[in-house]
């Protein structure tokens, strides 16, 4: 019994954590820009840059760094400790679908949220750190060649689940394909305005 609730507590912790829309109260405390209402109304890291830079560039780039790194941390942070309490894998997995629901599906912004794309690299960073990093270089390829940071993005997830099969093909890859249907789901805007070749770099 008491392990079922450490294991409630930090899913609850997980989902609650992730949902802290970060990019949205940085450019509202620093830039007093509501980015909801702004860009492309997403919370994450490239809208915070885009809008903020309209008044400030330096600014921009900082908080949209700073987005980027809590968005990130704060789906790896709750993974890191029940992995060093000595939680199963089961439970951290399913920490990690928690946290990109949690950033997605934000109860601090009646259920709307971010695309999941830095906490999904913070979750995949713990778990399978390898094909994590192999992902990033593929993104960062992507998107130097392409310039559409939404593509590129959907690039790098996809050779992250490329990649975990191959290098664990053992683990059951259900959670991954969660995270990357979520994530997928989010970008569907983005999918639609690739079709429309109207898709600029919005994550």
């Amino acid at each position: 019994m008491e392990s079922i609730n450490i294991n409630l507590l930090f899913y609850l912790i997980a989902y609650l954590l992730a949902g802290i829309p970060f990019g949205y109260v940085l450019a509202k405390q620093f830039a007093g820009v509501d980015i909801k209402n702004a860009g492309s109304g997403n919370i994450g890291a490239t809208n915070v840059l885009r809008v903020v830079k309209e008044k400030d560039p330096k600014l921009a780039k900082k908080l949209g760094a700073i987005t980027l790194l809590l968005d990130a941390l704060k789906g790896a942070v709750v993974i890191l400790a029940a992995k060093f309490i000595g939680l199963d894998s089961g439970v951290l997995w399913t920490l990690a679908v928690l946290s990109v629901m949690g950033h997605c599906f934000s109860a601090f912004l009646s259920f709307e949220g971010g695309k999941g794309v830095a906490t999904g690299f913070g979750v995949f960073a713990v778990m399978m750190p390898i094909p994590a990093l192999i992902s990033v270089a593929i993104w960062g390829i992507a998107a130097k060649g392409l310039k559409i940071s939404s593509l590129s993005s959907l690039i790098g997830l996809a050779g992250f689940v490329v990649t975990s099969y191959i290098l664990y093909p053992d683990t059951p890859h259900a959670p991954i394909w969660i995270i990357t249907i979520v994530i997928f789901y989010k970008h569907i805007p983005n999918i639609v305005r690739l079709f429309k070749k109207e898709e600029g770099a919005v994550v």
